[in-house]
């Protein structure tokens, strides 16, 4: 799959005291790069789980906070799927600034499971959702 951009923008609320993003935040931030990527292969949440009957849920994440951002900067944070199988998506995520010489923010490798909305249990992505992954 492509690397896919989502722009992100720190707004107070994403921030501490001092003005500078909470760990925390970059969280919330690669979850939107996350589904939005989905969504731009044709993949929904809701049309997931009404059609086929999974949820997608987060059960791993590493990141490696490199530099810190600040209130009103304007990021960019990446998220490309490098491994799709079983009921298995492995993200390589990336927040770097939108301006300048694109400073690395964070860096993270995400673990996302499909699984089956009624039993909560892990189940193989359905066919069709791993077609429109693979799709160039």
């Amino acid at each position: 799959m492509q690397k896919f951009t989502w722009p992100v923008r720190v707004y107070l609320e994403d921030t501490d005291a001092q003005a500078v993003v909470y760990n925390a935040s970059y969280f919330r931030f690669m979850e939107r790069a996350r589904t939005e990527a989905l969504r731009a292969r044709g993949i929904d949440h809701d049309e997931a789980r009404e059609r086929y009957g999974v949820l997608f849920v987060l059960i791993g994440v590493e990141a490696r906070f490199r530099a810190p951002a600040r209130l009103a900067d304007l990021l960019d944070v990446e998220a490309h799927i490098v491994e799709a199988t079983g009921a298995r998506l492995i993200f390589e995520q990336g927040i770097r600034r939108a301006e300048g010489a694109r400073e690395p923010i964070c860096d993270a490798w995400t673990d996302v499971a499909c699984i089956d909305a009624a039993r909560g249990k892990p189940r193989r992505w359905p066919a069709d959702l791993i077609g429109k992954l693979r799709k160039p």
